[in-house]
């Protein structure tokens, strides 16, 4: 009887312990790979998935509502001049091309609509300065941050696309910009995002990145350019 014991127990232990290795395995995996916290919705119908990076958690894709979070429309201005003397919120598709861009690559919007305090939707907002730099620091730093933000492969991004390995899940995109001029610039090769702080009277920080580095960079716009908006939670 001690023996069919002895000889049911080790077989139980080993199993015991493939069963704790493998639940453990599994846990180390999804902490290892981005992973989706859901999605949220904005007024227009457009769903965004959702990815938590260290404490905070980001839109997947670039915001490309039509509407405030309270249901008021924002202005479309197609029109270059009027686009270079606006002191007003407005938005615009790439190259005036919804069709083309709308889908990839989201809204371009100057940064009178970001000031609002109404654009992402509900229990969402636009990133303050200081929330991307928690971002970056969060990534190592500026030389690192840019690649592991940014899609890999160039389907979106012009070759070579340095750096990009979307480790982190944020699918960076090139969405180019609407320059105070009135005209568009340099979508495929470069992604320009808001940030909803001032840095002067006249400009707003933003964050960039590019198609031939792996590095993100910060500076400061004037707030009639045209710029992609990826929001936060919170």
């Amino acid at each position: 009887m001690k023996k069919l014991k002895g000889n049911l127990i080790y077989p139980l232990m080993i199993m015991g312990f493939v069963l704790i290795f493998s639940n453990s395995c599994k846990k180390d995996s999804n902490n290892n790979n981005p992973a989706s916290a859901g999605t949220v919705t904005d007024l227009d119908g457009n769903v965004y998935h959702t990815v938590t990076i260290g404490t905070q958690v980001w839109m997947v894709e670039n915001l490309k509502t039509t509407k405030y979070n309270d249901g008021t429309a924002i202005p479309l201005v197609t029109d270059g001049t009027a686009w270079s003397t606006l002191s007003t919120p407005a938005y615009c598709w790439y190259n005036n091309d919804d069709a083309t861009y709308k889908n990839t690559y989201g809204a371009l919007y100057n940064w009178f609509t970001v000031n609002n305090g109404k654009l992402c939707p509900t229990g969402w907002h636009v990133p303050t300065d200081a929330e991307w730099g928690t971002l970056i620091t969060y990534l190592g730093d500026t030389t690192l941050a840019g690649g592991k933000l940014k899609e890999a492969g160039t389907v979106h991004w012009a070759s070579p696309n340095t750096g990009a390995n979307n480790s982190t899940g944020f699918t960076a995109l090139p969405g180019g910009s609407r320059y105070n001029n009135g005209l568009f610039y340099l979508n495929g090769k470069y992604g320009w995002w808001w940030s909803s702080t001032e840095s002067s009277s006249s400009d707003a920080w933003h964050q960039y990145m590019q198609y031939n580095t792996s590095l993100i960079y910060r500076t400061a716009g004037s707030k009639i350019i045209g710029f992609s908006v990826r929001c936060i939670k919170g």
